[in-house]
């Protein structure tokens, strides 16, 4: 066997072992577990949270949908209401690499929450991007839910208008919200899979 023939091979095995690692997560399956350090420098792992709905948003705040929803305060009425009114816990999480759109320090992520009156449980710094990986998180806003019992129950947007105009929001259908009272009621998520739209995150 030709020492060319051996390093096609092996990179050929490191690329499946690859996209093994890195496939996307599947509804009905158990969430893929991770640890993050928030902007207090609390850990936080997603086990933790067992017997809670956890929702997961990757955010970048420079992002124009980011933007988008923020900035009329859609987004934080969906913290709101996942955690007042379904005891979830919203973990936002940055997985911008430093040098990027959307990185920032702890201090600023913090100062970005309070100006904006935000509500996450938690705002988790995930540098190197493995977290976002291992959810196949591409844009920025990319939603998950997680029930109870560790199972990814929705995927995607956060709504059905993949537009930068906040006046399209009223007229859109919320997905996360409408996932949630789903959840609540014992009914199957209508939608369990929409496409996500946004910025690309910046691994």
């Amino acid at each position: 066997m030709t020492h060319r023939l051996i390093q096609t091979i092996a990179a050929g095995l490191l690329l499946a072992l690859s996209t093994m690692l890195t496939a996307a997560p599947q509804i009905g399956q158990p969430a893929p577990d991770f640890t993050l350090t928030d902007t207090q420098g609390n850990e936080h792992s997603l086990s933790d949270f067992r017997g809670q709905t956890v929702i997961l948003e990757w955010t970048n705040h420079d992002c124009p949908f980011v933007v988008k929803h923020y900035g009329p305060g859609n987004m934080q009425d969906q913290q709101r209401l996942a955690r007042n009114e379904h005891d979830a816990v919203w973990l936002s999480i940055i997985s911008s690499r430093p040098g990027a759109q959307g990185h920032v320090s702890p201090e600023e992520a913090d100062e970005l929450t309070a100006s904006r009156d935000a509500y996450p449980t938690a705002v988790l710094i995930d540098e190197p991007g493995d977290v976002g990986r291992a959810y196949d998180a591409r844009v920025t806003p990319h939603m998950y839910i997680i029930d109870a019992d560790g199972i990814l129950r929705y995927m995607g947007g956060i709504d059905s208008n993949p537009s930068r105009n906040p006046e399209d929001i009223p007229d859109a259908t919320q997905y996360v919200v409408v996932a949630l009272e789903q959840m609540a009621a014992g009914e199957e998520i209508t939608e369990a899979v929409t496409r996500p739209y946004g910025c690309s995150v910046h691994y």
